[in-house]
C-alpha cells in the first residue's frame, strides 16, 4: 500500500492475538503506526487519547461489541474510520454498521485478499474527508426487520448502499433481472429509515390495468366512473409518512407516468373524478427489470420521470454473479418449506449443492426457491442427490436457457392473452438496447426494416 502519512495512526482491535500478529505484518508499511488491543474499553480510551485515523475491529469484542465501538469512536473521533471484521456479516449487520458510520464490513475469511486494499481506500477517504474538512456525522440505526440471505461481496455492497440511501428521503430507483428480490430491498430500505414507524405500501404497476392503475394510485370519488360506488383513497393518501414501492414501474403507461411526475415535483395529486388538491408525504422507491434507458430511447418512458425517479439507483445482482450465496439460500429455503409443510427434516448433499452452484439461474433467487420446492415435493429419502433437482438447464447452456425461459413465458399465457406481442417488444427493446439506441443497427441485428421495429416498439413511424 502507499506509503502513509507520518502522522497517520492504525488501530487493530480483536480479542484473537494471533490475528493481531498477522494483521500487524500483514498492514505493515513506513511511517504507518500501528497500535493494537484486545478489547473494546481499551480501543475507546486509546481513540480518546491518540488521533487515529483508521480503526480494524472484530464484530464480536468485550465488554460490549463492534457495532457499540463504532458509535463510541465516531462520538469522540468523529473523523476516524471504523472497518469492521466478522465470520459471516448478516443483512442486518452490515446495514446497521453502515448506518453507525463504519467505512466497511468485511469477512474474516477474506481479510488476507482484501484487508490491505480497504484499509488504503479508509486512509485516502481519511485525507480527503480531512483536506474537505466535512466528516461524516454518523446517523441513528434502525431495528430491521428484513431477512437478506447471502455473505458474498456483491450482496454485501448492496447492503451498504442501503444504509446510506435509507437516511434520506431521495427516491431509488431499484434495478435488476426478474426474481432477484427487489422488494426485499425495497422494504429493507423502509425499515432502516425514519419513516420505518409508518406503512410501506407495495404496488405492482404491471399487474393492474391502465384503466384502474390511476384509481390505485390516487383514489376516486364516488360516480367517478362505472363501479366507483364510494370514495376510495389510493395508495398516496395511505402511504403518507410512509413509503410507496412501485414495483414493474417500467410497466407504468405514459398516461399514468406524468401524473406520477408532478407527485414528485410537487407532492400533490387529484382523486380521480375531483377538482380538490391533496398533498401527500412519501417516500418513493421504484423497481424495475427494464432498462428504463432504452425504454426511453424508446419513447415507452418519460425522460423527465426517469431522472427524478433516477436519484439513486441500487443494482441488485443476478444469483449467478454471487455464486457463493446459492448454498445459504438453498439452505434457508429447505428449512422454511419443510418446517411449514409439517415434513421430515430433508438436507442437501454435497454433490447436490455442487450441480446448485454450477446452475446457471436465468430465474434467479425466485428459481432456485421454485427448484427447492419442487424437489421437497418429490423427494423419496431425507438426502437430497442431484438427479433428486429439476434443474433444467446445464450451466452455460445458452439454448437450454432459452428453453426455461420460454416455458415460464408460457406459464403466464393464461393470464396474458397478449404474451406473443409483448415477448416481440421485449426482444426489439432488448436489440435497440445493445446498438445502444442505433435504431439502424437494432433493426439490421433482428433481420428488419427500421420501421418495422418502430412498429414493435410501439413508437409513431420516423
Amino acid at each position: 500500500m502507499p506509503r502513509p502519512r507520518e502522522e497517520d495512526t492504525l488501530l487493530l482491535v480483536d480479542p484473537d492475538h494471533d490475528f493481531l500478529d498477522w494483521a500487524t505484518r500483514h498492514l505493515a508499511a513506513k511511517n504507518l503506526r500501528i497500535l493494537r488491543c484486545d478489547n473494546a474499553d481499551k480501543a475507546v480510551k486509546v481513540v480518546a487519547k491518540t488521533p487515529v485515523a483508521v480503526v480494524v475491529a472484530a464484530m464480536e469484542l468485550q465488554p460490549f461489541d463492534g457495532m457499540e465501538l463504532i458509535t463510541r469512536i465516531t462520538a469522540s473521533s468523529p473523523g476516524s474510520l471504523v472497518i469492521l471484521t466478522t465470520g459471516f456479516p448478516t443483512t442486518t449487520q452490515v446495514i446497521e454498521a453502515t448506518q453507525r458510520g463504519a467505512h466497511d464490513v468485511l469477512r474474516k475469511e477474506a481479510l488476507s485478499f482484501e484487508l490491505r486494499q480497504i484499509v488504503e481506500s479508509a486512509f485516502q477517504t481519511h485525507e480527503d474527508r480531512r483536506s474537505a474538512d466535512h466528516p461524516e456525522t454518523p446517523q441513528p440505526m434502525a431495528d430491521g426487520r428484513v431477512r437478506i440471505i447471502g455473505n458474498s461481496r456483491p450482496l454485501q455492497n448492496v447492503f451498504k448502499l442501503v444504509g446510506r440511501v435509507a437516511r434520506s428521503d431521495a427516491p431509488v430507483l431499484i434495478t435488476g433481472e426478474s426474481g432477484t428480490g427487489k422488494e426485499l430491498v425495497a422494504r429493507a430500505i423502509h425499515e432502516y429509515s425514519p419513516r420505518r414507524k409508518n406503512e410501506i405500501i407495495t404496488i405492482n404497476c404491471g399487474a393492474i390495468p391502465e384503466n384502474l392503475l390511476e384509481s390505485e394510485l390516487f383514489g376516486h370519488e364516488k360516480g367517478s366512473f362505472t363501479g366507483a360506488i364510494a370514495r376510495r383513497a389510493g395508495r398516496f393518501e395511505q402511504a403518507d409518512g410512509g413509503t410507496l414501492f412501485l414495483d414493474e414501474i417500467g410497466d407504468m403507461p405514459l398516461s399514468i407516468q406524468v401524473k406520477l411526475l408532478r407527485v414528485l415535483q410537487d407532492g400533490t395529486f387529484s382523486r380521480v373524478g375531483s377538482n380538490e388538491t391533496m398533498r401527500t408525504d412519501v417516500r418513493i422507491v421504484a423497481a424495475t427489470h427494464r432498462n428504463l434507458a432504452a425504454e426511453v430511447t424508446g419513447g415507452k418512458f418519460r425522460e423527465d420521470l426517469y431522472y427524478r425517479l433516477n436519484v439513486v439507483e441500487l443494482r441488485i445482482p443476478p444469483l449467478r454473479e454471487r455464486p457463493e450465496d446459492i448454498p445459504l439460500l438453498a439452505e434457508f429455503f429447505l428449512c422454511n418449506i419443510t418446517r411449514k409443510n409439517g415434513m421430515a427434516r430433508i438436507r442437501l448433499s454435497s454433490e447436490a449443492i455442487a450441480a446448485l452452484c454450477e446452475h446457471h439461474w436465468p430465474g434467479n433467487v425466485r428459481e432456485l426457491e421454485n427448484t427447492i420446492a419442487r424437489a421437497c415435493a418429490l423427494a423419496n429419502s431425507q438426502i437430497l442427490l442431484p438427479e433428486d433437482l429439476p434443474l433444467t438447464s446445464a450451466p452455460g447452456n445458452p439454448k437450454a436457457d432459452v428453453k426455461v425461459a420460454l416455458d415460464q413465458l408460457l406459464d403466464l399465457a393464461p393470464a396474458n392473452d397478449g404474451i406473443i406481442a409483448w415477448l416481440d417488444r421485449e426482444i426489439a427493446g432488448r436489440a435497440l438496447e445493445r446498438a445502444e439506441g442505433n435504431m439502424k443497427q437494432a433493426a439490421s441485428d433482428l433481420g428488419i426494416t427500421p420501421t418495422r421495429l418502430k412498429q414493435l416498439l410501439g413508437t409513431p413511424k420516423g
